[in-house]
């Protein structure tokens, strides 16, 4: 349930950024697969997904502490 409430902020917070969620981790796509989806270059989503996983780890480890 902490995941999917964190999921929820992230989203409110920044749509692209849950949606390279959304694609990377549940759909599986590669990289260059979630550029291509989201009209962006590779580089961005790497860097987007970076700053997603950080700010998920963070909303997570709060949640738990």
């Amino acid at each position: 349930m902490a995941l999917d409430r964190a999921l929820q902020r992230l989203a409110e917070r920044d749509e692209t950024l849950s949606h390279i969620v959304n694609l990377r981790y549940f759909a599986g796509l590669t990289v260059e697969k979630t550029a291509e989806a989201l009209h962006l270059a590779p580089a961005t989503v790497k860097r987007k997904w970076r700053l997603a996983q950080a700010w998920l780890y963070r909303e997570l480890h709060e949640a738990i502490a």
